[in-house]
Order: structure tokens, then sequence, then C-alpha cells
């Protein structure tokens, strides 16, 4: 079972707004190769530091509000919210270290 939650605008508002640990989030779409890259990837990172942070997945073509509200202009991009606020951003196919380095884990 995978520890990475599918998200949604309703669900990305309870996980980011009202979550008091980190929350992780993978805005992606299917047909983009560099996050078919980063995808086993960030499912580690959910399996690793389970209990400790949450992880999401944001579909850009099935939810394109949450896209252009914060700015997201190429995919993959991973971004951190502490406090529902956020504080790194990654975009881009990177290795393992290098996600976990950026944002801070």
């Amino acid at each position: 079972m995978s520890a990475v939650v599918a998200m949604g605008t309703e669900d990305f508002e309870e996980a980011v707004a009202a979550g008091s640990r980190p929350v992780i989030v993978d805005f992606w779409a299917p047909w983009c190769g560099p996050c078919r890259v980063l995808s086993p990837l960030v499912e580690e990172l959910a399996a690793d530091h389970q209990g400790a942070i949450t992880v999401g997945k944001v579909n850009v073509d099935e939810h394109p509000d949450l896209a252009g509200r914060f700015g997201v202009m190429s995919i993959p991009s991973v971004i951190r919210f502490d406090g529902g606020q956020e504080t790194h951003r990654v975009v881009g196919a990177v290795s393992k270290p290098e996600l976990l380095r950026r944002l801070g884990l």
C-alpha cells in the first residue's frame, strides 16, 4: 500500500492547512516523462518518512486550479509546506539525495 495520497482541492486543503506535520506535494501529469522518473523517488520518500510527513500527488491536468494557485509552471514540481506555507520547492527530476537535500529532509 502506497503512503502517497492522491490529492484534489479538498484533500489538499485538509492536508496542507490543517496538517501539524510537513506536507510534501508532487505536482505531476501522467504524460510527463520526468514525472515518471521522479515518481518512484517520491514513493520511497513517503515510505522512508511515513508518520513524520504527509506526501501527496496532484495531477495538474485534473487540478489546474492548484497548479495555478502555487505558480507551478513546470512539472514535476515538488513543494514542501510547513504550517500551511511553502518552504521548499524542487522543479524537475533530480536524484534522491538531491531531492531530500532540497526539501530539507
